[in-house]
């Protein structure tokens, strides 16, 4: 997905966050700058350069085509190395991971970049390190001061050109607390980013915004569920006021929900099909999402001050070492980030 636009512009600046090192991160990382141009971004890395350099010989000694990590710009991040093993989650991987993360995050709210590009860190691996957070995500927003943030997900299909939009609106929790956690402020706020982001980063003023319920059949009539009928539906109506300018679709049953875009994913038959979607709760979104598009799409996260991207895939502790890893993922997420930030007003 990563073009030269021909623009003008300053050149973006990003920043690659190493992840877990002792996964696919350091790997997929000098996979994707392969493909990336010096003309289309400023990258710099971001993690202990000792071992980017490590990864890079090791790659280079398997027969893998990498970039040298020499040849970009390090915010180094000196960790312990002592600990880790490579394929293995541990504490000494958690906290190398977590303090890539946090310097890019300081440095980026310094004004030293546009985005951040981050790759995939496990969260047992925080926790043992004693960070404990849900994801990513929440550190994001913790610190650069965002009290409204979504998980985002957007992918173009390389079959249609077709673009994949979908948020969620609860994340990485229980199902057993989705209905819960489900409020009408949560999914207002969750709206209202997917609005944001459809005006900010597409261009789209009069989207189109497919909404899911949250139970089979969208409750049937409260048949297979209540939350439909006694909240959602009204919800929406509101909503429908809110937004004027905005079509919002539902509350349609979720396993329907996701046949237009996969034939617009698969087909190109993009007649019908909305801008954008909102999904309740993380399978409900991700199933679909990672069947169509789970070398394609990447996750963002929306509300920030600034623009974020990852791979959507995790850190494959089985695979790492083995110079096995494709970056397409990869490429994306850097792609996708030099794009939404040359559009992104802060």
């Amino acid at each position: 997905m990563v073009k030269n636009t021909g623009s003008t512009k300053p050149l973006p600046r990003l920043v690659v966050t190493i992840g877990d090192p002792s996964g696919i991160g350091p790997e997929v990382i000098l996979k994707a700058l392969t493909q990336v141009s010096v003309e289309q971004a400023r990258i710099t890395l971001c993690g202990d350069r000792r071992l980017f350099v490590q990864a890079y010989q090791d790659l280079r000694a398997l027969g893998c085509e990498v970039a040298n990590p020499e040849d970009f710009e390090i915010l180094d991040v000196p960790t312990d190395r002592s600990g880790l093993v490579t394929g293995v989650g541990n504490a000494a991987s958690g906290e190398a991971g977590f303090r890539a993360l946090e310097a890019a995050i300081l440095a980026t709210n310094g004004g030293a970049f546009d985005a951040i590009v981050t790759a995939p860190i496990a969260k047992s691996a925080w926790k043992m390190a004693g960070h404990l957070y849900p994801g990513q995500t929440e550190v994001l927003a913790k610190l650069s001061g965002s009290e409204r943030f979504g998980m985002a997900f957007v992918g173009r299909s390389p079959q249609s050109g077709w673009v994949l939009r979908a948020v969620l609106a609860t994340t990485h929790i229980p199902l057993q607390q989705v209905p819960i956690a489900l409020t009408p402020e949560v999914m207002t706020q969750k709206l209202d980013l997917l609005v944001e982001h459809l005006a900010r980063d597409f261009k789209l003023a009069s989207p189109t915004i497919a909404i899911a319920g949250l139970n089979p059949h969208s409750g049937e009539l409260g048949q297979l569920g209540t939350e439909e009928v006694d909240w959602l539906n009204g919800w929406l109506e509101e909503m429908r006021s809110r937004f004027p300018q905005v079509k919002l679709v539902g509350l349609l049953p979720p396993d329907t929900m996701w046949v237009k875009p996969g034939q617009a994913w698969f087909y190109g038959k993009t007649e019908g099909v909305a801008d954008g979607f909102l999904a309740l709760y993380h399978d409900q979104g991700l199933i679909p999402v990672k069947l169509m598009a789970f070398d394609r799409a990447v996750n963002t996260t929306i509300g920030l001050p600034f623009v974020r991207t990852s791979p959507d895939h995790g850190t494959a502790f089985d695979i790492a070492g083995f110079g096995s890893a494709q970056p397409t993922s990869m490429v994306e997420a850097i792609g996708w980030a030099i794009e939404l930030s040359q559009g992104f007003s802060h």
